[in-house]
């Protein structure tokens, strides 16, 4: 299983070297830029370097949370705070919020084996939105809104605007937080 770093430059969380990420992501033998919205965290994954700012990496986070039905409503700055720790630890060792206890009770059920965790897909969605949003960037994907769904999609102008597909990602709807 990819394992997450932890947070660069700071004590308390871990505070060592960020491990990389990886992950074979080498199409056609091009070179791809790397997302950079900071250097608070670091994600790698094959010759891809992500760097990402506290609060971008924080709401890429919640950002997961809800597709995988895990969060329903926007999190408060300690929920936000334990699921980052989730994301980058793997664990919540000593809870700041009703999320973090959450976390901790319903943990059999989170776990899972190492490509079905919770902690696998918040990493894997958090280094898709930014492979994606680095994508558009570059040019090489463009942003569409379907008027009939009402909802947007990624799509590749060198082909016509086709839409690209996605990997469905499971659901964590059956133990999703809920503040008390």
């Amino acid at each position: 299983m990819p394992r997450m770093p932890t947070p660069r430059g700071r004590t308390g969380q871990g505070g060592v070297t960020p491990a990389p990420l990886r992950m074979d992501t080498t199409p056609n033998d091009q070179r791809r830029g790397n997302y950079d919205s900071g250097e608070d965290f670091v994600l790698e994954y094959g010759e891809l370097r992500f760097t990402f700012n506290e609060r971008d990496f924080g709401e890429r986070c919640e950002q997961a949370a809800r597709k995988l039905g895990f969060v329903r409503e926007h999190l408060a700055e300690q929920e936000r705070e334990d699921l980052v720790n989730l994301a980058v630890n793997g664990e919540i060792q000593d809870p700041a919020s009703g999320l973090g206890e959450h976390v901790n009770d319903c943990w059999p059920e989170l776990v899972g084996p190492a490509d079905r965790s919770l902690v696998h897909w918040l990493r894997r969605l958090v280094f898709r939105s930014a492979w994606l949003d680095q994508r558009v960037k570059e040019g090489e994907l463009s942003i569409s809104f379907d008027d009939r769904s009402l909802q947007f999609s990624y799509v590749q102008p060198d082909r016509n605007d086709e839409a690209i597909q996605l990997a469905p990602e499971p659901s964590w709807s059956k133990v999703a937080y809920a503040r008390r």
